[in-house]
């Protein structure tokens, strides 16, 4: 089955989807929806790698450390290796710097320190194994990117030192064009979510970017667009992302949905 449209990011893991995951999957399968189900630690990790092995072509993997979901969550590269031995997974992550709760964690110095230290050892294991990065990058203020400055510097170094092998998606990408240019020029990718249907915060940067550097996600079941806000968000929905960027960018929505699907097979490596 070839793809009509990819969510590149979705917790379909989630216990929100234990009552009808067959459903869910079903319907992505009817619309012709991929999708990458994420973890964010090693059980929901164990959880997304399970949901791609017995789905069928259309559910992939992606597994890691989110920064702040459980601070005592540690990478346990042994558990993470293993599961790479599936070919669903196809990326590392969801990993990297989220300094919008700094005020919960107590010493904001120790805190930033152990962010720093879990998203190394995830880039390190993604590099090893030539593996894409899923990040997940929130800052404290938008109008300062504290944790995107922080990002770039230590991709900057790792890729230095990793090249081509250092690579990967900005998921749920929150900030301005030129942050965005920033990752472009490290060969990162940004990805779009359903927030652009309800409000015009992120247009300028779906607008200027480059096609070739923009992908689709739901990051369900968060966030719903329009015209499903109030329900829980599902994979499906992503055709309502494209619309969207398509709308915003003032171009053909066949050569923009054929384009981001495209992307997510090129990025992640996937050949359905």
């Amino acid at each position: 089955m070839s793809p009509q449209f990819f969510d590149i990011h979705s917790h379909i893991n989630d216990a929100r989807f234990n009552e009808d995951r067959k459903e869910v999957l079903t319907r992505m399968r009817e619309r012709g929806v991929f999708a990458i189900v994420v973890g964010t630690d090693y059980q929901s990790s164990q959880e997304a790698a399970n949901i791609a092995s017995f789905a069928d072509d259309c559910v992939y993997a992606s597994i890691g450390v989110h920064p702040i979901d459980d601070r005592n969550e540690k990478f346990r590269e042994p558990f993470f290796a293993e599961l790479t031995t599936s070919s669903r997974v196809v990326a590392v992550g969801e990993c990297g710097l989220d300094y919008s709760r700094l005020d919960d964690a107590g010493d904001v110095a120790v805190e930033k320190e152990r962010q720093k230290k879990l998203f190394d050892e995830q880039i390190d294991f993604a590099i090893a194994k030539n593996l894409p990065l899923m990040i997940h990058c929130r800052d404290s203020d938008k109008s300062i990117a504290d944790s995107n400055k922080d990002v770039l510097a230590i991709l900057r170094t790792k890729k230095n030192m990793a090249g081509e092998r250092l690579r990967g998606n900005i998921h749920f990408f929150s900030q301005t064009i030129e942050i965005a240019r920033e990752y472009f020029a490290l060969g990162f990718t940004i990805s779009i979510t359903g927030v652009i249907t309800f409000s015009n915060e992120y247009d300028e940067v779906v607008r200027l970017a480059p096609l070739d550097k923009i992908m689709s996600e739901t990051d369900c079941p968060y966030v719903p667009p329009v015209p499903y806000r109030g329900k829980r968000n599902e994979p499906i929905y992503v055709e309502e992302v494209v619309k969207k960027i398509a709308e915003i960018r003032n171009e053909d929505f066949e050569t923009v949905r054929s384009a981001l699907v495209q992307n997510a097979l090129r990025v992640f490596n996937i050949t359905p």
